[in-house]
């Protein structure tokens, strides 16, 4: 039986370079947000190449179900990517299908990064309060759910991604911690606007975290954001070492 990985991010939040990691194992085959053109129709966001993911992708959730979240996959493991802000006007049962695996971001670093794409970002488009309710859902219901920080994971590629697995009942595998640079053919059509720095890597290369100044427009988003961060964190796979890596 396929087991099927259903991570749920924020977006910037090294979700792409999680993906390239597994996309690196023999035993495991990738799909890219596949509920974008969902999230896109039923929400009516400007993104950009609006048009271009609505016809790439299927509309209508339940297509999206069948074709993409639970369809026969021919490898023991299915990581679906996926981000908490399209999981909106859903019910979220179909999830106790899943081992679903939230990544979180200090909302600092995380609003930084996005309003480069999208300016005046909101709680929506970052998905902190949505994936607390989703995580909150599945406790509730005693559904396993592992949290995973980006700064912890970037401190230490190999311990977490070792617990990460650990929890999975998955082997470990040294292929997760680097490759290729540039674009995969698993990649998204938006790609281009949003992969700039991870197709440029080649892997989670430590070095020193950068400090990031808000502008003040944005200290109303993070102070609504940092509860729910908060609240996330305190399950979250802890780091061992006290490196930290650059940050996609």
């Amino acid at each position: 039986m396929t087991k099927r990985i259903n991570l749920i991010s924020g977006p910037r939040n090294v979700s792409t370079a999680l993906m390239y990691a597994f996309d690196n194992r023999d035993d495991t085959c990738v799909i890219d947000e596949p509920m974008y053109a969902y999230y896109l129709k039923t929400s009516g966001a400007l993104h950009p190449d609006r048009e271009l993911i609505l016809k790439a992708l299927p509309q209508s959730f339940d297509e999206v179900l069948d074709q993409y979240l639970l369809c026969p996959v021919d490898k023991p493991i299915y990581f679906i990517k996926g981000m908490a802000h399209h999981y909106c006007d859903l019910p979220l049962d179909f999830l106790e299908e899943f081992e679903n695996v939230f990544l979180i971001r200090d909302p600092v670093q995380l609003i930084a990064s996005f309003s480069k794409v999208i300016p005046y970002p909101t709680m929506r488009d970052i998905g902190l309060k949505k994936e607390w309710e989703i995580f909150d859902y599945l406790q509730k219901r005693n559904c396993r759910s592992i949290v995973l920080d980006s700064g912890e994971l970037l401190t230490d590629p190999p311990g977490v991604l070792q617990q990460l697995c650990a929890q999975l009942e998955i082997s470990f595998d040294e292929r997760m911690l680097s490759w290729t640079p540039g674009p995969r053919k698993d990649d998204g059509v938006w790609a281009e606007h949003w992969y700039g720095s991870v197709h440029k890597s080649c892997g989670f290369i430590r070095q020193d975290k950068k400090s990031v100044t808000l502008q003040k427009r944005h200290q109303p988003l993070l102070e609504e954001a940092m509860p729910y961060y908060q609240s996330l964190f305190q399950y979250a796979i802890k780091a061992e070492l006290n490196n930290h890596v650059t940050e996609f």
